[in-house]
């Protein structure tokens, strides 16, 4: 039997801040799809008020094709839900606000991706990441592999 010891680390006491940032991002893909998902629920919810037909495609990375369009939809129902649009009225999610905004403006899907890929770049930054890990109480091997129990996640 060998008994092997290694030292793990948390964000801010990490010798090597730069392996774990690059262990994250290799490996971590998905960290802002929660953001994807709760625009759709807001996109859904708003079509659910105002009608018309929804279609999309949604990438929390830039330069994937993504699209939003909402067409045939009911502008009286759009304009009252404008005058209710602090109350977030579709979901209860910051979403609400800016799916209505981003359709009264005629701007929906320029306006919600930008939004979404900007959040998406400052998860991933190193301010980001260091946030993620330290809320999480995350720690890492010195060669910035992850450490979950007692078992180190590798490639």
């Amino acid at each position: 039997m060998q008994t092997v010891t290694y030292n793990i680390y948390s964000i801010n006491e990490h010798p090597n801040k730069d392996a774990v940032f690059n262990w994250v991002r290799d490996n971590w893909h998905d960290l802002n799809q929660y953001e994807v998902d709760e625009l759709i629920k807001s996109l859904k919810a708003l079509v659910s008020n105002i009608g018309g037909s929804l279609d999309y495609g949604i990438s929390q990375v830039p330069d994937r094709g993504e699209f939003i369009s909402i067409t045939d939809y009911n502008r009286e129902a759009l304009k009252e839900l404008n005058e209710k649009i602090e109350e977030y009225p579709l979901t209860g999610c910051f979403w609400d606000y800016e799916v209505i905004k981003g359709l009264i403006n005629r701007e929906l899907g320029s306006h919600c991706l930008k939004i979404l890929h900007d959040s998406t770049e400052y998860v991933y930054s190193d301010e980001g990441l260091t946030e993620m890990l330290e809320a999480n109480d995350y720690y890492f091997k010195e060669n910035g592999e992850f450490r979950v129990n007692n078992t180190c996640i590798t490639k």
